[in-house]
């Protein structure tokens, strides 16, 4: 029986197609992959994982891997968006999710997912920044995936992303232009931070002041409160201690009164005036007595003004001190003369 047909159709699958080695009357398909079975080339049907039936002399079998696989892309030249020649190398990650169409679709499928994928990759690079290429890698994939989407959904493969392996300048004299390009940008951070670094301060010190200002402010108040509620206390104590010197005068005044009086029950008005006057004149006793126990004072001369040719005020020391003045400058005067 002639086989060659047979033969040829599975020596035309690439790697993601793997071909049947020998002749078998079953063949298993493996978990993670799909098979496609013709019958004379033609009339497909699909073979789920598991083992099915193969008439090598009837039968033809392609199979398709729908995990994920990679695809190195090594040195693609390209430009960026601001106009710097880059060399990439990295790796296009795609899934077959239509095994039909990647079959009977598409020939030499891993190849033309490469130079799609090549040519995809050169646009996608060019619409990013050199400083986005290195950094954003997540917007790189969103990128491609519109970019290649459509079109290799035709092939049922979906692009899933693009991992960048190494990124690098096209040149020497590229590399050195960013060099100092990005000296510059760090100078430029370095004097936006140290500026930042300066109002920081300077708005530090400003709200010290003010937290100062007001801490003297508030400082200065509570004095005054202080100082306020000190002479309204100091003067309601001297108005509770002269309303108690009042009451122990006035207690004082009543007993002496008492004491004086004819009827002990019935003490009268007179008898009142004449105790406050004893009153008065134990203090003015007190007073001679502190007076003539101090060692700073001088003479004094007591009496009243009747005996002095004057009204009749007893023991009254500021006009015994005049008389006593007016002595002094009499005496001086006859000296003098």
């Amino acid at each position: 029986m002639n086989t060659r047909p047979a033969l040829r159709v599975l020596s035309r699958a690439r790697p993601s197609l793997t071909p049947i080695g020998r002749r078998t009357f079953f063949t298993i398909i493996e978990q993670g992959q799909e098979g496609w079975r013709l019958s004379f080339g033609r009339n497909p049907v699909r073979l789920n994982p598991g083992i099915r039936l193969f008439l090598p002399p009837f039968h033809s079998i392609q199979k398709v891997d729908l995990r994920e696989c990679s695809i190195n892309i090594p040195h693609l030249s390209g430009y960026t968006l601001d106009n710097v020649p880059i060399t990439v190398t990295g790796s296009l990650f795609y899934r077959i999710i239509d095994g039909y169409k990647a079959c009977f679709k598409v020939t030499d499928l891993e190849r033309n997912i490469q130079n799609f994928g090549t040519s995809a990759m050169r646009a996608v690079l060019g619409t990013f920044s050199y400083d986005q290429i290195i950094g954003d890698r997540n917007g790189i994939n969103s990128k491609l995936n519109q970019v290649i989407g459509s079109s290799l959904a035709n092939w049922g493969v979906e692009g899933t992303r693009f991992e960048v392996q190494s990124f690098q300048p096209a040149n020497r004299e590229v590399e050195r232009q960013l060099e100092l390009q990005m000296e510059a940008e760090r100078n430029r951070r370095k004097q936006l931070l140290d500026t930042q670094a300066q109002i920081n301060v300077a708005e530090g010190n400003k709200q010290r002041v003010i937290l100062e200002s007001e801490g003297h402010l508030q400082a200065k108040a509570n004095e005054a409160d202080a100082s306020y509620k000190t002479v309204f206390r100091e003067a309601e104590a001297r108005q509770q201690q002269a309303l108690m010197e009042a009451s122990a005068l006035a207690a004082q005044v009543e007993e002496i009164a008492k004491s004086i009086a004819v009827d002990k029950a019935n003490v009268k008005a007179e008898d009142r005036q004449r105790a406050l006057l004893t009153l008065v004149e134990l203090r003015r006793l007190d007073q001679l007595k502190a007076i003539a126990a101090s060692k700073s004072n001088s003479t004094y001369f007591f009496g009243d003004k009747a005996a002095l040719g004057q009204g009749g005020e007893a023991y009254n020391i500021d006009y015994a001190e005049h008389v006593k003045s007016g002595m002094g400058d009499r005496a001086v005067g006859g000296v003098v003369a």
